[in-house]
């Protein structure tokens, strides 16, 4: 995995500064401003006000949100798969068992038991509202009993469906999700005999996703509402945000991918679909992960900072005025993409300061 972490440690720029730059200046220790005595640094630069951003790159890829395997209720032979790729709505079929469809059907609670005459529940009032809006059933009192309406209205659509006018709804017949669906894989095929135990497709929703794996370390960045930006694998640049992490059956690890001990999250674009229109689903993207931010603050190169001896120890500047310079104490901040955060109050954008020579 391709990863680009923009972490400094504050504690090591002492020893930087003296390794890579040949020289460190060290001071009184006292407060405030401290005279510098002893010449001019080996080169120079500014103190400029700028953004700093620690991030982390890592790979991701393209997909849908919410992805999930599909298995039969009960045991039969498929005789017609599930078609990859192809985007279902209500009504349609995700595949044929035994020579009979197995509807998909909108609605949040899963099909858990048969559904006859007499029978009550949110399951019910569920398929009565598929039932009215697929045109079954003029009339039908939508509520959570399963009526003789309710019957007669099932009996409608399975004759259209060339099953058994029962007037019941078996575990088997319908697939109950929250609205279309796409079909990622067929993972049972023709002739294939499926039950409970193992899965016949795998979907997803048709909202677009990036997913990308972070290090157990890393897993604050996995929090719910975490801005990123991706770059899709055509160069352009999207926003976007985590909306979640996957669970490890879920997350495409039978293709091939092995999440080992970190954690796989899954992204939502800003534009949605709009967002992902012409890409290429199999290429690789990159997804950078914001840690921490600081705006309009006061930075310089990290070799600028030099440590401060004696008892206070600190860091300072090694401020530059024409033939001369002079040390001033600074508190440090962030430290990103080579620059530190510095502050205090003889520290100004545009002062002129000692560098190590490149």
């Amino acid at each position: 995995m391709r990863r680009a972490a923009a972490l400094l440690a504050v504690g090591a720029v002492a020893v930087a500064a003296a390794v890579t730059g040949g020289w460190l200046f060290l001071g009184d220790g006292g407060a405030g401003a401290t005279s510098g005595g002893g010449g001019l640094p080996p080169a120079t630069t500014t103190v400029t006000r700028a953004d700093l951003v620690r991030s982390t790159t890592v790979d991701g890829t393209l997909g849908f949100a919410r992805r999930r395997a599909v298995k039969s209720a009960v045991e039969g032979t498929v005789t017609v798969a599930a078609t990859e790729g192809r985007t279902l709505t209500r009504g349609q079929a995700l595949y044929e068992l035994n020579d009979k469809p197995v509807t998909l059907l909108y609605g949040p609670v899963p099909m858990f038991r048969e559904m006859k005459l007499g029978d009550r529940g949110s399951d019910v009032l569920q398929l009565e509202r598929n039932l009215r809006d697929l045109g079954y059933g003029a009339g039908l009192y939508i509520d959570v009993r399963y009526d003789a309406g309710t019957e007669a209205a099932v009996k409608q659509w399975q004759k259209s469906l060339n099953r058994d006018a029962t007037g019941r709804v078996g575990q088997g017949d319908v697939v109950f999700q929250p609205g279309p669906v796409k079909v990622v894989s067929a993972d049972a095929a023709l002739a294939d005999r499926v039950g409970p135990d193992g899965a016949v497709l795998t979907i997803a929703s048709t909202d677009p996703v990036v997913r990308a794996d972070l290090d157990r370390g890393e897993a604050a960045l996995a929090a719910r509402g975490t801005r990123v930006e991706v770059t899709l694998p055509s160069g352009r640049t999207r926003a976007g945000r985590v909306t979640g992490t996957v669970r490890p059956e879920d997350s495409g690890a039978g293709e091939g991918q092995d999440t080992g001990d970190g954690v796989t999250v899954e992204i939502s674009l800003d534009g949605g679909a709009r967002a992902v229109r012409g890409e290429d689903p199999k290429a690789p993207a990159s997804v950078k992960f914001v840690s921490e931010e600081r705006k309009g603050v006061l930075t310089v190169p990290v070799e600028a900072v030099v440590a401060l001896r004696g008892e206070n120890g600190g860091y300072g500047l090694q401020v530059v005025e024409g033939s001369t310079s002079r040390m001033v104490r600074v508190e440090t901040g962030m430290t990103a993409d080579g620059r530190i955060e510095v502050s205090g109050p003889d520290v100004r954008a545009g002062l002129k300061v000692g560098a190590a020579a490149s």
